[in-house]
């Protein structure tokens, strides 16, 4: 029930309600807007999908999102396997997933005027029909929005359901004129694309758009493309945050990373950050040095020699900066990491948690055992140059905007608590805090207070933000990360694996009891009777039978392998109105074979969850914020009728 609007009505809502004014000018717009959101409201939810950990695998995320992680193939096959024949409907369909590419094929390969002519008619009254399908699912406001602008009349033209008097000539009609302009494939290819943008409602990505894979610059680049994304972000994600921003120990990270798995077209070509520096620095400096630990994982036109040097320059760098980092930062209680001053370099031994080790590579030219956290001349020259170019990198700043624009560092969705990693906790379930700003915080307060500290440091660039950046990447107590320590240096350097061990936070066992999910639940403000909590990070090892529900069925981990690096499997959370499903993905081969072959990556689809009914929109976070604004139109419509506010 509607709270009457009193006389004595605050300043503060009555502002409130006059920019609301602004949209809804009078009380018949107000109670028409109020008539239509009460109607979304009986609709059933959006379908939402969730892909976590993607890790560079460009080509396979586009995929997965072009075929609606495997759901777009059955609806298509009910509406269409029947009237098509086998090879139209292979045809039809590799055009739905890839409509830029068939295409520019065909243009590439004229048709006639009359089989261009019948191919698009056929093809557009196809695309519609299976558009008008999908269009169905949501408000027409809401479909409208993923319309693109300059065609938005015509499409909508065309979406309406054939009558006897809006048969197919109107659609030749259409048509005709297409192919006068030259235009009819394009019209085509962006109904297509249309199609593609009404079969998600919502994708969430749970973190890690970068490193293993090949391209996370394109990562990025195809999510800037889709309609409704939303972000979580992951410990590499705020890794390459940060080395944006011009934090020299991740700058020297993500070196190190690109250069062990050879992924350095995502740098010079993908951000414009040449690796010369770091080639001169290797040539003069590592010029002889071996490196043998530091062998990329794969061949390139640079001799393998050449770039394990430029590896083992960056992570010497990098072991160097942290030093200096964690000497910042005692509160983090992490003095054990800085090692450097522990090598023992005439014995060829290191101390690591009081205990001594060999060296398998004792040849470290830049570090001065008198103070060996300090860069040598020429590594300071070289991160100079290369931090200038990260810094400068015009498309690596734009990336990262749209990150932070659209991330946080958790989400509620139906129910689902969705996270990257863990909350951290001791091993009996209770929250540990992590200092932020100079407060120890915990639990929901640090997730909201590391979402502030990303955002003021895309802002102002302090060097505390920009260090919790690197904390968050690797850090004991970062909900990002969740183990102990990162064993770099000790795989690069120690041959007994003991030292390589890293222990998970206590989070990572205790999800697979019901009350500590409950629990975690709560505290975030997640229904314990309905919920689910959604995290990646934690690669499930499917190859060996690990299951990615939980014991507890109150926790799901959706970090499927989906780089190839990992295991190139990879899963799709979708929430659907009536269900949950978990779509296991396997190696995708290429988007030309795709096209060529009809290949596709078919699912292993199950159910994780199902309702009794399906959900509304009403029961959903969308929802309740539409309710929200319904009370705010009708103390709007109260403030008219109290002649508080004048309509025009």
């Amino acid at each position: 029930m509607t709270t009457p609007l009193s006389d004595c009505a605050s300043d503060t809502e009555l502002a409130m309600l006059r920019a609301l004014s602004d949209r809804f000018k009078n009380v018949d717009a107000a109670l028409a807007e109020i008539a239509r959101l009460s109607a979304v409201l009986t609709l059933p939810k959006g379908t939402i999908h969730i892909i976590s950990d993607i890790h560079g695998e460009d080509k396979k995320l586009r995929h997965v999102i072009n075929n609606a992680s495997g759901s777009l193939r059955p609806l298509i096959e009910r509406l269409f396997a029947k009237e098509m024949s086998p090879q139209q409907f292979r045809e039809f369909l590799t055009l739905i997933f890839y409509p830029a590419e068939v295409t520019d094929r065909l243009a590439d390969y004229p048709l006639k005027p009359e089989e261009l002519r019948a191919y698009a008619i056929r093809t557009l009254l196809a695309q519609f029909e299976l558009a008008r399908v999908l269009a169905s699912r949501f408000s027409h406001k809401r479909a409208m929005a993923v319309f693109p602008p300059e065609y938005h009349d015509l499409l909508l033209e065309m979406l309406y359901a054939p009558t006897p008097e809006r048969g197919e000539q109107f659609v030749e009609a259409v048509v005709d004129e297409m192919i006068k302009c030259g235009k009819a494939l394009h019209l085509i290819h962006i109904t297509g694309r249309l199609v593609r943008n009404l079969a998600i409602y919502e994708l969430i990505i749970g973190g890690d758009c970068w490193d293993r894979g090949p391209r996370g610059d394109r990562v990025v680049d195809y999510l800037r493309q889709q309609p409704n994304v939303s972000f979580i972000w992951g410990n590499h994600d705020a890794a390459w945050l940060g080395a944006a921003l011009g934090h020299e120990a991740l700058i020297c990270h993500v070196l190190r990373v690109s250069l062990r798995y050879r992924r350095l077209s995502q740098l010079d070509e993908g951000y414009s950050i040449p690796l010369t520096p770091l080639e001169h620095l290797a040539r003069t400096v590592y010029g002889d040095d071996p490196a043998t630990q530091f062998m990329p994982k794969s061949s390139g036109m640079r001799p393998n020699e050449l770039v394990a040097r430029m590896q083992k320059a960056a992570a010497i760098m990098q072991f160097k900066l942290e030093g200096q980092m964690i000497s910042r930062h005692p509160e983090w209680e992490m003095d054990h990491r800085r090692l450097l001053h522990r090598i023992d370099h005439a014995a060829g031994t290191i101390e690591v948690d009081g205990k001594s080790y060999a060296l398998r590579d004792k040849l470290f030219p830049t570090i001065n055992p008198a103070d060996p956290y300090a860069l040598s001349a020429d590594e300071q020259l070289c991160l100079d140059r290369i931090r200038r170019s990260f810094t400068s990198s015009q498309k690596l700043w734009e990336h990262m905007q749209y990150l932070v624009n659209f991330g946080s560092m958790y989400l509620r969705r139906d129910d689902h608590l969705i996270f990257h990693g863990c909350v951290p906790v001791d091993a009996n379930g209770d929250f540990l805090p992590m200092v932020i700003d100079g407060e120890a915080l915990a639990g929901r307060a640090m997730f909201e207070a590391i979402d502030k500290v990303i955002l003021r440091s895309l802002e102002q660039k302090e060097q505390n933000d920009l260090d919790l950046l690197w904390y968050l990447w690797s850090g004991p107590r970062s909900p990002l990360f969740g183990k102990d320590r990162i064993t770099t240096f000790e795989r690069d350097f120690i041959a007994d694996k003991h030292t390589h061990e890293e222990t998970k936070d206590p989070y990572f066992a205790l999800i697979n009891e019901a009350w500590f999910c409950d629990k975690v639940m709560t505290e975030f403000g997640v229904s314990p009777e309905r919920g689910l909590i959604v995290n990646g990070h934690v690669p499930v090892k499917i190859e060996k039978g690990e299951s990615p529900m939980k014991r507890s069925g109150k926790a799901i981990t959706i970090d499927g392998a989906f780089s190839e690096a990992y295991g190139d499997h990879g899963y799709t959370l979708v929430l659907e109105a009536d269900r949950t499903q978990l779509a296991l993905h396997h190696h995708f081969e290429s988007v030309e074979s795709a096209i060529r072959d009809g290949v596709d990556i078919v699912p292993k689809v199950t159910t994780v969850r199902s309702w009794e009914r399906p959900r509304r929109m009403a029961e959903t976070e969308r929802g309740r914020e539409m309710q929200r604004h319904i009370e705010l139109l009708n103390r709007l419509v109260q403030a008219y009728h109290a002649n508080r506010l004048r309509q025009r």
